[in-house]
């Protein structure tokens, strides 16, 4: 199966992703690992939530982004 960074989308075998490796440190994914789609992400005070249409929901809490 092929994975994709959460931060670009691209498959993670192509390219460098220290860059979003760096943002995903403080930043909620943006994209999909298992399917790059880009998902549905909300932010609270206390946490997030990313939400793909074809695997479902992860969630974070705020500690995760600091």
């Amino acid at each position: 199966m092929d994975t994709y960074c959460v931060r670009c989308g691209a498959p993670t075998g192509e390219g460098d992703h220290a860059a979003c490796r760096a943002r995903v440190a403080y930043d909620p994914p943006r994209y999909c690992p298992g399917c790059a789609r880009r998902m549905v992400v909300q932010v609270s005070p206390s946490g997030w939530s990313a939400r793909c249409s074809a695997h479902g929901e992860v969630a974070g809490n705020a500690q995760e982004l600091v």
